[in-house]
């Protein structure tokens, strides 16, 4: 498999397994007040995800580690930062242009312990392995094509996952969120995907990543809790 089939194919499994992951998520219904029905889009995600990384074992090179602790820290400190600095930004943004701030659906039909069950945990979880366990690793081979920033190579698997990380969030215009809310969503997603991206690819461990992911949503568990 060549690199441009390996695109094509990783792009069309990632679009397909996020398509029936929604759709499912919109149909189904658990019908519990705990559990919401997101559970049922992650599930799904997460599911076939793993399947895909297990029937492609050969040309998805997924690796998950228990990571040392001082290799954790900066994946951490930089997915906090990276939700601390884009939100703060983007928000004085919106309402400098007469915008209102919005609060993403899940978290506000959530209760503090389903954001960090559910949002804080398993989403990042689910939304991790179908970005960068799957779509990233199956690019990895192109990895040897990037671009620098701050004297950091971001190499195109990380570049590529991150984008469709940011992209697959305009689902959420469906919900009613405003534009401006959505491209905030957008733009913080890709940002973190980034740094998730690279952090697994330097460490070749998948755990890195979900710790960025984890971190970038902290401070919607704190607002949960506040």
């Amino acid at each position: 498999m060549n690199n441009t089939q390996r695109l094509v194919y990783g792009l069309v499994i990632t679009l397909i397994i996020f398509a029936i992951a929604t759709i499912a998520g919109r149909f189904l219904s658990l019908g519990s007040d705990f559990f919401p029905d997101s559970v049922i889009t992650h599930t799904v995600m997460l599911t076939f995800s793993v399947a895909v990384i297990i029937s492609l074992k050969k040309i998805v090179p997924f690796r998950i580690a228990w990571p040392r602790f001082r290799t954790i820290l900066k994946p951490a400190f930089f997915g906090l930062l990276t939700a601390i600095v884009i939100n703060i930004l983007l928000t004085a943004l919106t309402l400098a242009t007469g915008g209102k701030a919005e609060a993403h659906p899940l978290l506000e039909a959530s209760t503090p312990l389903q954001t960090f069950l559910f949002i804080f945990i398993y989403a990042s979880l689910a939304e991790e392995m179908l970005l960068r366990g799957f779509l990233q690793n199956i690019l990895s081979p192109l990895s040897v094509r990037g671009i620098r920033v701050f004297r950091q190579k971001l190499s195109l698997p990380v570049i590529i996952s991150a984008v469709v990380f940011g992209l697959i969030h305009l689902i959420l215009l469906t919900t009613g969120a405003s534009g401006l809310f959505v491209t905030r969503i957008v733009i913080f997603t890709t940002v973190l995907g980034l740094f998730a991206g690279y952090y697994q690819e330097k460490h070749n461990n998948f755990t890195h990543a979900f710790v960025v992911h984890m971190a970038g949503n902290l401070m919607g568990l704190v607002a949960a809790f506040y």
